[in-house]
C-alpha cells in the first residue's frame, strides 16, 4: 500500500481544512444530487457532518444541489440504536429548515412482504446464517436500492456519499481498491449495482482513531446530536460497535454492533448487546430480546445453527434435496414458526412491562407484519384453521383486531376433525392430513370462479409435495431416483461412445477401400 493509501493515525485541521475544500468543489462541480447513506454509527456520521458543514460554508447561491440524507430502518433494530436514530433524523429536517440548507432526510423501510417476522415467521424462512445471509438484501439493500434507483430516473445520475474506510477490514480495502482503478472522476468510485450512480468515500483513508477525534473534537454535530453521547454508546463494547451503511453483499454482517439489528444470527454471540445490557443498568430490560436471539441463533458444538428438528425436510418449492445422503431441510415448519410467534409476543410483553418510560408502547412486530403472517398462513400455506389470532389472544390477552381481514369457509373445526380422521389411515398421517388440506383448501379457494386457471397445476404441485409418507422414505426414493438417472446417463454415454467406435471402423473401411 502506498503512503498515500495507508489509513492516516492523527488528522490535523489543515487535513479536515482540505477535505472541506475538495467536497465543496466536489460538491460544485455540477448539478448531479448527492446521497448520503447514515446509520447513525461513527463513520456515517462524521461523513455527514463533513458533508454537512462544507455545504454549510458555502455562500448561499451555490448551496442550491440536493443533498439526501437515507437511514434505513430494518424494523428490528435495537430499540436504543433505533430511538437515538430517530431522533438525530428529526434534528436534521429542523436544523437543515433552519439554515435554509438543502438537506433532505428520508427513512426507509423494507416492503411489508419483505420484513424479517414475515419472511421468517410467515413464509418460515430460517434464522439468516453465513450460507443463507437473506436478511440483508431484503432489510437493507433493496430499500436503498429503490430509492437510489428512483433519484437516478429523476436526476439521471446521483453521487453517494458512504463513511465506508478501508481500515475496516482487508476485505473492504480491497474493494475500494478495485472501485477505485476504475474511477472516471476524481474521487468518484462506479458501482457494479447501479447504473449511473458514483460513489464518494470521505473518510475511506482515515483510521479508527481519526474518526473519534473528528467527532471528539466537534462534541456536537451540526444538526445538534452530542458525539459525547455516541462515543458512551460505543464505550464498553467487546467490538468495534459500528454497523456501516450497507448498499452490497461485501460489507460485513453488523452482527456485533451496537448499530446492527437485535436479531442478528449471523454470529454465534451477540457481544455488543450483551455488553449493552451488561454495563448499563438502563438496559437491563433489553435481556429477553438478547434471549430471544440467542434462541434464535442456537448452535451446536460445531458452531452451526442448530435448528434441523424445527425445519421442514422438504424445501419451500416442495422438492427434496441431499447433501451426503442427508435431506437439506428447507423452512420452519407450521409448529415451528407458531413457537417463533408465540416467544416473541411473549418477549413483546416482558420488555412492554419492563421498559423505561421513554419506551413505553415498544412494539417487536407490526399489527400490519401479524395481517400479512396470518395471510400466508391461511391462502398460501392453507393452514385453515387460522391459529394466529389464538396465539395473539393467548399471549396478550386481548381480542385480535384484525379477524374480518379474512374470511374462510373452514376453520378449527374442521381442521381437527379431518386430522383425526388422516389418523386412522396411517400410524402418523401427518403427511396425508397436509395433502388433504392443502387439496381442500385450494378448492375451495377457487370455488365459484368462472376462470380456474391454474388450479389444475396447484393441486398437482400440492400432490407431488406431499407424496413422501416421512423423510427417511423422501431420502430413500430420491436416491434411487438419483442412482437410476446415473444409471442411464452412463448407458447413453456407453451407446455414444459404440456408435462413435462404429463410425470410426466405417471411415477406415472406406478409406481402404
Amino acid at each position: 500500500m502506498s503512503s498515500k493509501n495507508k489509513p492516516k493515525t492523527i488528522i490535523t485541521m489543515e487535513d479536515i481544512e482540505e477535505l472541506t475544500r475538495r467536497i465543496q468543489e466536489l460538491y460544485c462541480a455540477d448539478e448531479v444530487p448527492w446521497v448520503v447513506g447514515y446509520s447513525g454509527g461513527k463513520d456515517s456520521t462524521a461523513s455527514l457532518q463533513l458533508v454537512w458543514n462544507a455545504i454549510a460554508k458555502l455562500p448561499e447561491e451555490k448551496r442550491q444541489k440536493p443533498v439526501f440524507v437515507i437511514s434505513t430502518n430494518t424494523l428490528v433494530e435495537s430499540p436504543v440504536v433505533d430511538k437515538w436514530v430517530t431522533t438525530s433524523l428529526e434534528k436534521m429536517k429542523i436544523a437543515a429548515k433552519k439554515k435554509g440548507l438543502p438537506i433532505y432526510v428520508n427513512r426507509l423501510t423494507p416492503k411489508i412482504t419483505e420484513s424479517f417476522w414475515v419472511l421468517l415467521i410467515g413464509k418460515g424462512y430460517p434464522a439468516p446464517r453465513p450460507n443463507f445471509r437473506w436478511c440483508t438484501d431484503r432489510l437493507k439493500i433493496r430499500p436503498s436500492n429503490r430509492f437510489i434507483t428512483n433519484m437516478v430516473s429523476k436526476h439521471g445520475e446521483v453521487i453517494l456519499v458512504l463513511g465506508t474506510r478501508m481500515a475496516e477490514s482487508s476485505k473492504r480495502a480491497a474493494s475500494m481498491k478495485r472501485y477505485e482503478k476504475r474511477r472516471v472522476r476524481d474521487e468518484l468510485s462506479p458501482t457494479s449495482e447501479l447504473a449511473n450512480c458514483l460513489t464518494f468515500s470521505p473518510i475511506g483513508h482515515w483510521s479508527n482513531d481519526d474518526v473519534w477525534k473528528y467527532l471528539l473534537i466537534n462534541e456536537n454535530t451540526p444538526w445538534g446530536q452530542s458525539n459525547i453521547d455516541l462515543f458512551a454508546m460505543y464505550r464498553g463494547a467487546s467490538a468495534d460497535g459500528d454497523c456501516p451503511f450497507i448498499r452490497d453483499l461485501n460489507t460485513p454482517s453488523c452482527g456485533n454492533s451496537r448499530f446492527g439489528c437485535w436479531v442478528c444470527t449471523m454470529v454465534q454471540e451477540d457481544k455488543s448487546m450483551q455488553a449493552m445490557i451488561e454495563n448499563d443498568e438502563d438496559n437491563k430490560w433489553m435481556a429477553p430480546l438478547l434471549e430471544l436471539r440467542n434462541e434464535l441463533g442456537k448452535t451446536d458444538e460445531n458452531g452451526y445453527i442448530d435448528d434441523r428438528d424445527k425445519r421442514d425436510f422438504r424445501r419451500m418449492s416442495g422438492e427434496i434435496l441431499l447433501h451426503r445422503g442427508r435431506a437439506v431441510h428447507g423452512p420452519y415448519t407450521k409448529k415451528a414458526r407458531e413457537d417463533w410467534l408465540r416467544l416473541l409476543l411473549e418477549t413483546e410483553q416482558k420488555v412492554q412491562k419492563d421498559a423505561p418510560e421513554e419506551f413505553k408502547g415498544i412494539r417487536l412486530i407490526s399489527d400490519e407484519e401479524l395481517r400479512w403472517i396470518r395471510r400466508i398462513w391461511v391462502l398460501e400455506k392453507h393452514e385453515f384453521d387460522d391459529s394466529l389470532p389464538r396465539i395473539y389472544e393467548d399471549i396478550t390477552g386481548q381480542s385480535y383486531p384484525y379477524y374480518d381481514d379474512l374470511k374462510t369457509t373452514f376453520g378449527k373445526k374442521e381442521w381437527d376433525l379431518l386430522k383425526e380422521v388422516c389418523k386412522e389411515f396411517c400410524d402418523s398421517g401427518e403427511t396425508l392430513f397436509e395433502l388433504q388440506t392443502r387439496l381442500l383448501d385450494i378448492t375451495q379457494q377457487r370455488y365459484g370462479f368462472v376462470r380456474r386457471k391454474g388450479v389444475l397445476q396447484e393441486l398437482e404441485q400440492a400432490i407431488r409435495r406431499c407424496y413422501y409418507e416421512d423423510e427417511e422414505e423422501a431420502v430413500q426414493i430420491t436416491q434411487e431416483k438419483a442412482e437410476k438417472l446415473n444409471s442411464l446417463k452412463e448407458t447413453k454415454l456407453e451407446d455414444l461412445l459404440e456408435q462413435e467406435d462404429l463410425l470410426e471402423q466405417g471411415v477406415e473401411q472406406n478409406n481402404y477401400y
